[in-house]
């Protein structure tokens, strides 16, 4: 059976003051399920100093494929590992649309995540568009295959699915459509790595998760966890969206 993870996105936002909110989550954790904060990465040194000692992980948004190099502006896997980092995003629908990343960007850098030693949170989800005209299982199979490099190991993969069209709408897919979208993305990854090994790969689900919400999110098979946007800015949101996930 796959772990549980919480994981949350700040995006761009937060600041020294916002870590407050980590000793406060860190006050609510029970151990229950693994719980994650992706913050920028100005936030990820003095976020994994923070939370030193307890069970709160910290990982980063993005990363460069490569280890080193005349990138300006870019941050390799190693660096944020070095900076505290457990886990790193990739593919993350927001980086596909304002960076025009593809499948192929995507599955360097999770190669680059898994060279470093890391855990690769990646991400796959259809458009509205694509939902509308029914090819979402296309879509997903499509990145998935494109997205996780040959050979990667199941133990540093953690796939998350974010219906495009969900994500900061306040809208969310039916529970049927949430449940249809994780059994395919099983079946995928059991195609192509056998049932063993990924069975034990964290299926996260993303797109406006919310306290109100979870625990029926969380009860949806092949759920097991999320990766959570703006809810996770604050500990009084995210802090019981992980206690729900603990309790499935």
């Amino acid at each position: 059976m796959a772990r549980k993870l919480a994981a949350g996105n700040w995006k761009m936002n937060g600041s020294l003051a916002a870590l407050a909110e980590v000793d406060a989550l860190i006050g609510d954790l029970d151990g229950g399920c693994e719980v994650l904060l992706c913050p920028p990465a100005t936030l990820i040194a003095p976020m994994a100093a923070r939370a030193t000692g307890s069970a709160l992980m910290v990982g980063a948004q993005t990363c460069h494929p490569a280890t080193s190099g005349a990138h300006t502006g870019d941050l390799s896997a190693a660096m944020l590992a070095e900076a505290g980092a457990t886990h790193i995003i990739t593919g993350h629908s927001e980086r596909r649309t304002d960076h025009g990343e593809t499948d192929g960007d995507v599955a360097a850098q999770t190669q680059a995540v898994l060279d470093a030693g890391l855990i690769a949170i990646v991400c796959v989800g259809e458009t509205e568009a694509e939902r509308d005209a029914a090819v979402t299982l296309n879509v997903i199979s499509t990145q998935l295959a494109g997205s996780i490099p040959e050979g990667a190991a199941p133990a540093q993969i953690v796939v998350a699915y974010e219906p495009v069209w969900a994500i900061g709408t306040g809208r969310t897919p039916t529970l049927d459509q949430i449940a249809d979208v994780h059994a395919h993305i099983r079946e995928e990854l059991s195609e192509r790595l056998g049932a063993a090994q990924a069975d034990h790969i964290p299926l996260l689900y993303g797109g406006s998760v919310k306290p109100g919400n979870a625990a029926e999110i969380f009860g949806v098979q092949h759920v097991d966890g999320a990766l959570v946007g703006g809810a996770s800015l604050k500990a009084a949101d995210f802090g019981p969206i992980a206690a729900a996930l603990a309790a499935s």
